[in-house]
């Protein structure tokens, strides 16, 4: 299936990127390289599906590295003895030693050393912003002055997962002797499965409660199939489950059972809450009551949880819209946006008080969106919803802005500008503003201290209020990325660990941070 970067003018094959990459690596392999020779080598395109089919699918749209794609990456790696990439990493992933295990072609052992620290590497592989984190710091990045050709850490992170699942050589991790205590886990997103893999390992029993009826949190009901199928998110449950972790679906906590009944009456030694950041934010402004309008958060579980895109065998309806106008410019907007287009829509498009340059989202998810057709409303945002007189949405008017000066999250502030009035006709309205910590929380939840934006107050251990109970992942930092959720979720298991075996040191001062 060929494909079209937007900024290339020549179309790419699978095919065609493979024979490529052959004839570099026939020049490179068996020579010993220098680092000069190093930065020479070409970063390696990603193959993808051609956008104007894509576009009305829910297939991948990356489809991996082939082997040689992959060893011709890896050879650029410069093999820094600082590896700075592994600080740029929240679960410090020796990076140069499973991309020289790919050099060598040991892809096994590769693998096996993303998961000394990381268990999902196919899932992280995907969705994690590497550019920000271990390619941010990469010094092939640096030296050529672009971090978008850094060595492509996540495309070999995902190329050595997806080669040991499709061999059939994955491996659980050891699992120590029953230790006797019993630790609850209240969500089953990246870092409660984080923490779950880490604290079985060291024998404790594991029980997951899940509110949903499927378990992976926002990697089954946020991210669409077409960045992250489905398929490999439920494998990494069965293995969870295959170690003995144990789920709970349909419970959720604070209701059916509260924290203390728990810890007092069911037997669990301590609880960790991962509960993530479930509630979108709106903006307050007029018509956001109309039909029509969408948080991102239900938009993209009725689309990836229940399969609103099937429409004959789907779990809910959704609209079916002809002009959808997306508000927000990271990555679940981008998500939005690109899944609208599969559900049907005629036309989307994105409108974002800033430029394309102060985007959040990743560039990839942006280039994507772009190839698939996806429209762009800089410098806009949207001052009111206004309907059709039956309580529909009818069109949304807007602001034009301008930069002004950096405001406290160090990018330009948008300075709307008087008298810029304009309407865009649209009959469906997403909001992708970011998401908080559910106000069920704090309501059920009167064992931990909150603070006021409504995440959960922890210590340097992750430690709350309550001296069994602790809390990590998007209800402590709010919405962040999986794998710093990961990153909290070993955190936590290390902290409840040492709690476990009378080693954590008391707290200092309950509830403070």
């Amino acid at each position: 299936m060929e494909h079209r970067h937007i900024s290339d003018d020549v179309l790419y094959s699978k095919e065609e990127l493979d024979r490529r990459a052959r004839e570099l690596l026939s020049d490179l392999e068996g020579r010993t390289l220098r680092n000069k020779e190093r930065l020479a080598i070409p970063p390696q395109p990603m193959p993808e599906l051609d956008p104007v089919i894509r576009s009305r699918r829910v297939d991948e749209v990356t489809l991996g590295y082939t082997e040689t794609q992959a060893k011709v990456e890896a050879l650029r790696c410069l093999q820094c003895k600082n590896a700075p990439c592994i600080a740029g990493c929240p679960v410090s992933i020796n990076i140069p030693a499973f991309i020289q295990k790919i050099v060598e072609g040991e892809y096994k052992e590769s693998v096996d050393i993303i998961k000394e620290t990381n268990l999902l590497p196919s899932i992280c592989g995907r969705v994690c912003p590497q550019e920000k984190q271990c390619q941010e710091a990469c010094t092939v990045g640096k030296a050529l002055k672009d971090p978008l050709k850094a060595v492509s850490i996540g495309r070999l992170e995902r190329f050595v997962a997806d080669w040991e699942r499709e061999h059939g050589l994955y491996t659980l991790p050891p699992v120590k002797p029953d230790s006797g205590k019993k630790v609850a886990i209240i969500g089953s997103g990246p870092a409660g499965l984080t923490a779950a893999v880490d604290l079985r390992r060291e024998g404790h029993t594991v029980v997951i409660f899940e509110a949903f009826p499927k378990a992976g949190g926002v990697m089954v009901y946020g991210i669409p199939e077409f960045r992250l199928p489905k398929r490999l998110v439920e494998d990494e449950i069965r293995h969870l489950e295959d170690l003995g972790v144990e789920f709970v679906y349909d419970f959720l906590v604070g209701k059916a059972r509260t924290l203390t009944q728990l810890l007092e009456e069911d037997g669990f030694d301590a609880v960790f809450i991962s509960a993530g950041a479930g509630l979108p934010k709106f903006m307050g402004i007029e018509g956001e009551d109309l039909v029509g309008v969408y948080s991102a958060n239900e938009y993209l579980t009725r689309t990836n949880l229940m399969k609103a895109y099937d429409r004959e065998r789907a779990d809910t309806p959704i609209l079916l819209s002809r002009r959808v106008a997306v508000i927000g410019g990271g990555n679940v907007a981008m998500d939005a946006a690109r899944m609208a287009l599969r559900v049907g829509a005629e036309e989307v498009i994105v409108i974002y008080r800033r430029t394309e340059k102060e985007m959040p989202a990743r560039r990839e998810e942006v280039i994507h969106a772009m190839e698939e057709g996806v429209e762009f409303r800089f410098l806009t945002n949207v001052k009111r919803i206004m309907g059709d007189g039956e309580g529909k949405v009818r069109a949304v008017e807007c602001l034009s802005y301008r930069l002004g000066e950096p405001d406290a999250s160090g990018r330009p502030r948008p300075v709307p500008i008087e008298g810029s009035e304009h309407s865009i006709e649209v009959d469906t309205v997403i909001f992708a503003l970011g998401s908080v910590p559910h106000p069920l929380i704090r309501k059920t939840m009167p064992e931990v201290a909150v603070s006021e934006r409504g995440t959960i107050v922890v210590d340097e251990h992750l430690r709350t209020s309550h001296p069994r109970i602790f809390a990590g992942g998007d209800v402590v930092t709010g919405a962040a990325t999986v794998i710093e959720a990961m990153g909290a979720g070993r955190k936590a298991a290390r902290s409840i660990h040492l709690l476990l075996t009378g080693e954590l040191p008391p707290p200092k001062e309950a509830g403070t941070s």
